[in-house]
């Protein structure tokens, strides 16, 4: 049985997961020298922390894991109210922190909620692929979805309530919704985002998206961090200006540079070369993630398969857009490169399951 799913991995998301890691060591090397390395030391930890969860999430089937995901769902809810009650910190109550480290439990309810919902999704499906087009259905995995992501909209933060979104959206398709509900939520969200935007979001985040507009706003305000970051990646032009040389980087001009704006600090010191290599990869990585969504043996890897793919899509276009002006800020880290311990080992476990979904599969099989 090991040898069959030792066989059929898809090998080359493990390769570009472990390219970029190494990535991701080498810019956070750079950035953290006038902090005694000490970003970069915690990586590493958390790195040899996340080798055995990689290890169970492959070895374990995911139908086992997709049985036992309502009570990780609710145990995700519980921390997701409970975290709304700690101190804010960069104004978010987003983390449980216990002494030196600290705990995210939006980023591992990414895992379990998209694995809850693959698991209903495939429920429905076995009762007809037009189930799920029924509003009753349609409605109870919006409900699955709002409840999380209203909490994590509530700490506040708006950059992984989206990336849930563009997860369920992408597993709605690959279950064959019916096309009017796409073409009536299209035309609910053109009504909707005036409204969002006037009446809901902070001020804080209105003045993102006024910067995004116009760039030239409050250069040494709300659009400082943007105005360093595009200073930065032109700075490195083709090759880089060399690690721990980066003028940005280095003078403390870019911030926060180990985490958000990772890929500013990239394409300064590495230049454009590694910066293009960076989305080939991520490119690579989310390709191989679909394969595996139109491969996997059943519908509910399928559908797992095709919501991690989501969110690495969404993280990846996210930061890097943001960091060269083509996209508002958010604060959405890159995924294996910006530092951050609850990020890196959601995003492996994450890599673990395609890894576990692609090595029960049978490459002939191909759902339609």
């Amino acid at each position: 049985m090991k040898k069959r799913i030792s066989k059929n991995i898809e090998w080359p998301i493990l390769i570009c997961t472990i390219l970029l890691v190494i990535i991701g060591l080498i810019a956070l090397f750079s950035a953290t020298q006038n902090a005694e390395y000490d970003e970069f030391k915690k990586q590493i930890m958390w790195i040899a922390i996340s080798v055995p969860f990689i290890i169970a999430f492959v070895l374990v089937d995911y139908e086992t894991i997709a049985k036992i995901s309502p009570v990780f769902y609710v145990i995700m809810l519980i921390l997701l109210v409970g975290v709304l009650f700690t101190e804010p910190i960069n104004g978010a109550t987003s983390w449980y922190v216990f002494s030196s480290m600290s705990f995210q439990p939006a980023e591992f309810s990414k895992i379990f909620v998209i694995i809850f919902l693959a698991l209903i999704m495939s429920k429905m499906a076995e009762k007809g692929r037009k189930e799920i087009s029924r509003p009753t259905r349609l409605l109870i995995l919006c409900i699955i979805l709002a409840i999380p992501l209203l909490l994590i909209i509530k700490q506040p933060d708006y950059g992984t309530g989206l990336a849930f979104c563009v997860a369920f959206i992408m597993m709605l398709f690959a279950a064959g919704i019916d096309k009017k509900y796409i073409i009536t939520g299209f035309l609910l969200l053109a009504i909707t985002l005036p409204l969002l935007y006037f009446f809901v979001l902070p001020d804080h985040a209105k003045k993102r998206i006024e910067v995004f507009l116009n760039q030239d706003l409050d250069p040494r305000g709300a659009g400082y961090n943007l105005t360093q970051s595009k200073l930065a990646i032109g700075a490195g032009e083709l090759l880089g200006m060399g690690l721990l040389k980066g003028n940005q980087t280095q003078l403390g001009y870019l911030s926060p540079k180990t985490t958000d704006f990772i890929f500013s600090v990239i394409g300064e010191e590495m230049g454009f070369i590694t910066t293009a290599t960076i989305v080939i990869i991520y490119v690579i990585l989310i390709t191989k993630a679909i394969y595996v969504a139109k491969t996997a043996k059943d519908n509910l890897g399928s559908y797992i398969a095709i919501g991690i793919a989501g969110i690495f899509l969404f993280h990846m276009t996210e930061n890097i857009g943001m960091t060269i002006g083509l996209l508002p800020i958010t604060g959405v880290p890159l995924p294996f490169v910006s530092y951050g311990g609850s990020s890196l080992l959601s995003n492996l476990i994450m890599i673990a399951i395609l890894l576990n979904i692609s090595g029960r599969r049978q490459k002939a099989i191909f759902i339609e």
